[in-house]
């Protein structure tokens, strides 16, 4: 069984719901980040972390990929022109999407007072709109990011469209990007998750 350590409302919430779409047992340490739970695991003291035997695997998206590669569920092979396009995608929304979040995070209750800048706020708010823009054009007539396949990037960007809502960012209320999210979070694994994550509050 797989051992999960990371409080479920943080990037965690994404290696959970990857193994609810991979009917895969677990169980969780909800250690909060920077515990001393989680430095054990990752001098960071970040979470998620996932333990599979002597594995200790960090880092949400590559957790991710490596339950997918492993199970041979959600993802394409490595080394072809379809898994090039999800790593790109995948990369897109780590770099565009939920790196506008986590600036805006760490500027709002992460970092020390001292170093946050609430100005840049603005900035996270108008870079994020902006890759929604990006997010709709890559996604085209596409159920998922890969198209009919729901795969590792389809976590990940559902992930910041909840993050984003509970951050108070701007999210469409109709079309391309609006229809995309709804699908997502009609999925029986997110379900799951949700309940799970909502358990642990």
């Amino acid at each position: 069984m797989y051992k999960l350590i990371g409080f479920p409302q943080t990037r965690a919430m994404r290696v959970m719901w990857m193994l609810e779409e991979l009917g895969e047992p677990y169980e969780i340490d909800p250690a909060l980040p920077q515990s001393e739970a989680a430095k054990a695991i990752n001098p960071s003291g970040k979470v998620p972390a996932l333990c599979d035997g002597d594995l200790i695997v960090t880092e949400s998206v590559a957790i991710c990929t490596y339950l997918a590669d492993k199970h041979g569920k959600f993802t394409f092979p490595a080394g072809t022109p379809a898994r090039a396009q999800q790593d790109s995608i995948t990369q897109f929304a780590v770099d565009v999407l939920e790196g506008a979040l986590w600036t805006s995070a760490k500027n709002t209750f992460v970092n020390p007072e001292s170093k946050r800048v609430p100005e840049i706020k603005d900035v996270c708010r108008y870079e994020f709109g902006q890759g929604l823009k990006t997010l709709e054009h890559r996604l085209g007539d596409g159920r998922y990011a890969m198209g009919e396949q729901f795969t590792v990037p389809d976590i990940i960007l559902g992930h910041c469209s909840g993050w984003a809502k509970v951050a108070n960012f701007e999210l469409p209320s109709e079309g391309t990007v609006y229809d995309y999210f709804k699908r997502l979070r009609s999925r029986d694994g997110y379900k799951a998750t949700t309940t799970k994550v909502k358990a642990a509050l």
